[in-house]
């Protein structure tokens, strides 16, 4: 987590309407220059400020299309760090050689991420020598494919963009684990194997992998950076195809199976509908798995009368169960504790009002630039991935025959 300096007073001492009525002052002087990105966790005080609500890379890809459209000089993103990293890769940067600049900025320097912070470039490296060595030792003819999902630092999207891997979604980690176990952009040779390195979310590639025949038990090992070899032993490594990153969303760990057995007792004929960032055994207990895409799809589309339970952060399911009741459709989160995005939640009114009275004296603050070298190979593991699936629908709701 980054360290963000203590507000002047006059922020955290205006009522929320005054602060509402401010922030719309400022996006009116600002005007074209300006875009604010709204993630859906945001909370809602935040979000009714957002020219754009969405999932991560959806709002970095709006982004860029609206400074193409309009010559926005400023992005303010209101989500957590990767996200504004992201969103600065795909924009230009006079850094990287574009003609014009687009500045990115985050309110909160300590909005970060947990499952992105649990996985750093240096241990990647080390992961990948040891895998290597492990192979090599075994005079195993193995090319390993990093995998990573859009939650993780853009270090470790330039890791995978420089070691032949892609990006991944939760809605499209099927089609990159697909292409990946072809052996991705190069064919196999004949007698060469594939594994995949995944990270930083063990839950999302053991569900994706399970999805698609894989034996969680025999054919994926869980690689821990604070220990020799993840710790596993060889042969543990040799039988796995997966070997995933002992990383983890803290907002969809708190959703537990039991979780599915009280709601299922409340209401027998509820449709559980799960975020693959959910453990495994939670997963096989719901009825279907979806990413935030498709979680509002399902919920959108739900016939009146049904009854729906959701695995997936509070803000947004708050959101979706006042707009479901308006049709007659009967929706509630899964767990009732509070399962939220805390680090989110530090992107507030006072910090949105805070940036844009800087931007209005031209002053830049909290500006969020990654590396010419990273926004490279990260923007090399990110085309891989749009490459792949220019062609395929998105998966971005899965039904679960466990469950029937």
């Amino acid at each position: 987590m980054l360290w963000q300096p203590a507000l002047p007073d006059k922020y955290t001492q205006m009522s929320d309407n005054q602060l509402a009525d401010a922030i719309m002052a400022r996006k009116a002087e600002l005007g074209s220059d300006l875009v604010i990105l709204g993630h859906h966790y945001q909370q809602d005080g935040v979000i009714q400020f957002a020219d754009f609500d969405g999932d991560s890379f959806k709002l970095s890809q709006l982004a860029a299309q609206k400074v193409q459209e309009v010559g926005a000089k400023y992005v303010v993103f209101c989500g957590v760090h990767f996200m504004a990293e992201t969103a600065d890769i795909l924009t230009p940067s006079k850094e990287a050689g574009d003609d014009s600049d687009v500045q990115v900025i985050l309110p909160d320097m300590g909005a970060g991420c947990s499952m992105a912070d649990m996985a750093d470039y240096d241990q990647t490296q080390d992961c990948w020598d040891q895998l290597h060595d492990v192979f090599a030792d075994a005079g195993e003819n193995v090319r390993v494919i990093p995998v990573c999902y859009m939650n993780c630092t853009a270090a470790i999207k330039a890791f995978c963009g420089m070691h032949g891997g892609a990006v991944c979604t939760s809605s499209n980690c099927d089609k990159i684990f697909d292409w990946a176990l072809t052996g991705g952009d190069t064919p196999l040779q004949e007698g060469e194997q594939v594994k995949i390195l995944f990270l930083p979310d063990q839950h999302l590639g053991r569900n994706t992998g399970a999805q698609a025949g894989f034996d969680p038990m025999t054919q994926m090992c869980l690689w821990d950076p604070k220990h020799d070899m993840g710790g596993n032993d060889e042969q543990q490594i040799l039988d796995s195809t997966f070997i995933l990153w002992k990383g983890h969303c803290s907002v969809h760990k708190l959703f537990r199976p039991e979780h599915v057995d009280e709601v299922r007792a409340e209401w027998p004929d509820v449709t559980v509908i799960a975020h693959p960032e959910c453990a495994y055994e939670l997963c096989q207990k719901a009825d279907m798995t979806g990413s935030t895409e498709g979680i509002i799809q399902a919920i959108r589309g739900a016939e009146e009368g049904s009854r729906w339970a959701i695995a997936t952060e509070v803000h947004l399911v708050n959101r979706l169960v006042n707009e479901a009741k308006q049709r007659g459709v009967h929706a509630r989160i899964l767990s009732s504790c509070q399962c939220l995005c805390t680090t989110m939640y530090r992107i507030d009114m006072p910090h949105l009002l805070w940036v844009l009275d800087n931007l209005a004296e031209g002053k830049v603050v909290n500006r969020i630039s990654v590396h010419p070298d990273a926004r490279k190979h990260a923007i090399t593991a990110l085309q891989r991935m749009l490459d792949i699936t220019a062609k395929a629908k998105p998966s971005a709701i899965k039904k679960n025959p466990a469950s029937a």
